[in-house]
């Protein structure tokens, strides 16, 4: 049995090709004999132009119905599919190029200058000319034009579960991205066992406002529609109003909390508006309790709140189907998923008891492979019985379900999207001016999190940087979302006896800051 994640999916498909897979923004609709016609011929473009099964693929472009085709035809080839965040600047991609080495790079029409000499610079190797290729916010470019004439490819590519079918970057502690390897396997097992928990039916329609270069908008939305054979109403990105004139022809909604702060900001986000959907899913950060409430007083509905990852994919989730015993329940993430096994543990791995808090561990077959060429780093983040070290504080309370309670190694979680401090750290203490730089995130009513930093001027430097040229210069090297909100300055960071900085006092004196606002 070939268990290419493509082929997974296309059991899934309606037997009657012509229906709806995507209905675009400006009202036209793509059938699933347009994706497989598509998605064929990307594939056959890539085996033409010497890709193998195995090699990189690497895509940063805007979401658009192709970019999702372009996804399949890397699986169904056997390629590697890696996504890149459209908010990544240069100095990021070019560490990614160079770690992961690409046969072939698809980028933005406007990128592409940047991209060749970014390409060539990291080694990305000539295997054909040109090496880098373009898609637009429209699906079109050179990659699309080059695809147009082939005759798609039908026989998928014969992939073990095991093969890989996708990296995912996810940031590093130490400044150093990681790329969490994702088999085929991983990803197949995901998407039919959402499909069968969330209760996916005939007839289900998505209404699909999420990015696509990461787990949530790509694997989670998107594989588990396709292996239902259902329809997504496909917009570039969240908009509130747009949401509320769709909402009474989709079924499904799959949002970060930011999405529903932002619908309950608007007078028309009613039950009757709402009344057709039957489940709203939440994830990529925590959803606050008080959101979870003012939802239900509106609409009489709960929201769904699941966990994941990028390694794991979805860990655990509250129920779909309720009962008296076992609800959707505010400040937990629910039970782990069929097959996959959850645990809370001390750091030295002992297993333990029910309310406890320590490291959410878990194991299953959505457990990804391990980190890109980093194989004393994925040795680290196993125990030896194959449990997967996830770093995130929880417990599980007497009931069984899991409680996400805190994250280890200061990570951030603003808008949806994973941000370590110590990237961004790395860029400020480089700059002439700044001693010494501590970043946390503090609450914020639209983002969850705000990234925040806190700074010591240097005095060999005239001690001037304002905040403002902090923000111009990591505006420069990172990525938007990972970019200060805010800049305070201190005349020395608080720390413990140890010398350690201690951001919890940080993230007390200025907790407030974007509550005000």
């Amino acid at each position: 049995m070939n268990e290419n994640l493509y082929d997974v999916l296309a059991d899934g498909f309606p037997s009657d090709r012509t229906r709806t897979v995507m209905e675009l923004e400006d009202g036209s609709h793509l059938s699933y004999a347009d994706l497989e016609a598509q998605a064929g011929r990307y594939a056959a473009l890539l085996i033409a132009l010497g890709v193998e099964p195995g090699d990189r693929v690497a895509v940063q472009t805007d979401k658009s119905a192709n970019a999702v085709f372009l996804y399949l035809g890397v699986v169904k080839m056997g390629a590697v599919y890696l996504p890149l965040n459209v908010g990544y600047t240069g100095a990021e991609i070019a560490y990614f190029l160079s770690d992961a080495t690409p046969a072939l790079v698809v980028c933005r029409p406007e990128s592409e200058a940047a991209l060749r000499e970014i390409a060539a610079k990291s080694g990305v190797p000539h295997v054909h000319t040109p090496h880098v290729y373009t898609m637009d916010a429209a699906g079109g470019g050179s990659l699309t034009d080059a695809a147009s004439d082939l005759a798609p490819v039908i026989q998928s590519h014969p992939a073990a579960a095991d093969d890989l079918a996708a990296i995912l970057y996810t940031s590093g502690t130490t400044g150093r991205s990681k790329g969490a390897m994702l088999t085929h396997g991983n990803l197949s097992s995901n998407a039919l066992a959402l499909k069968d928990l969330w209760g996916f039916r005939p007839g289900d329609r998505l209404l699909h406002m999420l990015p696509i270069f990461h787990v949530h908008g790509l694997f989670v939305a998107i594989n588990t529609t396709l292996a239902n054979g259902s329809e997504m109403v496909f917009l570039p990105k969240f908009d509130a109003a747009r949401a509320l004139e769709l909402l009474p022809r989709c079924s499904v909604m799959m949002g970060v909390p930011t999405f529903y702060v932002r619908l309950l900001a608007e007078a028309g986000f009613t039950r009757e508006v709402a009344a057709g959907i039957r489940l709203f899913v939440s994830g990529s950060a925590p959803l606050l309790e008080e959101t979870f409430e003012a939802f239900e007083q509106r609409i009489g509905q709960r929201i769904l709140e699941r966990y994941g990852m990028t390694e794991c994919g979805m860990i655990t989730s509250n129920p779909y189907a309720e009962t008296p015993e076992r609800r959707r329940r505010a400040g937990t993430v629910g039970f782990a998923l069929p097959d996959v096994e959850v645990r809370v543990a001390d750091e030295n791995g002992r297993v333990l008891e029910r309310e406890e808090i320590g490291v959410l561990e878990v194991k299953g077959p959505n457990v990804f492979k391990g980190y890109w060429q980093m194989p004393e780093k994925t040795a680290e983040e196993f125990r030896p019985d194959g449990f997967f070290v996830t770093g995130d504080m929880s417990k599980i309370d007497t009931e069984g379900y899991v409680h996400i309670v805190g994250r280890a190694k200061d990570l951030v979680i603003s808008g949806g999207y994973n941000v370590y401090p110590k990237e961004i750290e790395l860029v400020i203490d480089a700059l002439p001016g700044v001693a010494e730089s501590a970043v946390v995130g503090l609450p914020h009513p639209d983002f969850g999190e705000a990234v925040t930093a806190v700074v010591k001027r240097s005095a060999l430097d005239g001690g001037e940087i304002a905040e403002e040229a902090i923000i111009e210069a990591c505006t420069k090297d990172l990525a938007r979302f990972k970019v200060p909100k805010r800049v305070f300055f201190v005349e020395d960071l608080p720390r413990n006896t140890m010398g350690k900085v201690q951001k919890a006092e940080l993230r007390k004196t200025y907790g407030e800051t974007f509550r005000a606002a």
